[in-house]
């Protein structure tokens, strides 16, 4: 569950529908309904493989879609039976930011090679039942980031203004009590942080992550651990 949602924001993020299936089961119910322009299909999953899926879209004609696998335990023979198959590419775990974007690139770009361009958003489906988080390899530890104040309080240098005597801090329409436990206050203040900035970049996580100086990797679970949307943020600026 959790490399198939941290899969889903990361590829919304970048304009793609996604639509998500636990197991084969689900996979298939899904792939009866329409076909979609890229699946990432995981190969260890608790009914069918990975492979043994990959065959029967194969066998049944179904196969009309570039399809990555996905595996951490899988070794070059069975990556290149997959091949063999038909599947177009196979990532590795822990699956690096910057090679799932291009996979994802090329895929939807061979897709459209061989078909007519989609009248919609391109959809790619994940299929993976792994409920673990991506590896410390390509994810961060979390780490407390706040800017240098240049001078005067970092409350100044932040733009909280502190009204005397009720132990409060304003910011951007947010109220922060310096009653709070320093661990509670820290969170509010980063969840202020990132949806002020969020909210001024209409939910774009690139532009964000320019801004405060965080790898996406890092800003994706960073905000997931305060629980921000930034989707929703985005959307309510827009309106």
């Amino acid at each position: 569950m959790g490399i198939r949602e941290l899969l889903s924001e990361i590829l919304g993020d970048e304009g793609h529908a996604v639509q998500l299936a636990e197991n084969a089961q689900q996979a298939r119910q899904a792939r009866q309904q329409g076909a979609p322009d890229l699946v990432l299909l995981d190969i260890w999953m608790p009914d069918t493989d990975g492979v043994t899926l990959l065959k029967e879209w194969q066998r049944d004609g179904l196969l009309t879609m570039p399809v990555i696998m996905m595996s951490g335990h899988a070794t070059i023979d069975t990556a290149v039976e997959a091949t063999r198959i038909g599947a177009l590419n196979f990532l590795e775990k822990p699956i690096a930011l910057q090679k799932l974007l291009k996979a994802v690139q090329q895929g939807l770009a061979r897709g459209q090679e061989v078909a007519r361009a989609p009248a919609v958003a391109p959809r790619p489906m994940a299929v993976s039942p792994s409920a673990a988080p991506l590896p410390e390899a390509s994810m961060p530890p979390p780490q407390m980031y706040a800017p240098q104040p240049q001078g005067g309080t970092m409350g100044a240098s932040m733009g909280l203004a502190r009204t005397p005597g009720n132990g409060e801090a304003h910011a951007h329409g947010y109220t922060l009590s310096f009653d709070l436990p320093l661990r509670e206050a820290r969170d509010a203040f980063e969840r202020m942080y990132f949806e002020h900035h969020l909210g001024r970049e209409g939910g774009s996580m690139t532009r964000v992550a320019e801004k405060t100086g965080l790898e996406r990797t890092h800003l994706y679970r960073k905000l997931k651990q305060l629980g921000v949307e930034p989707g929703k943020l985005g959307k309510k600026n827009a309106q």
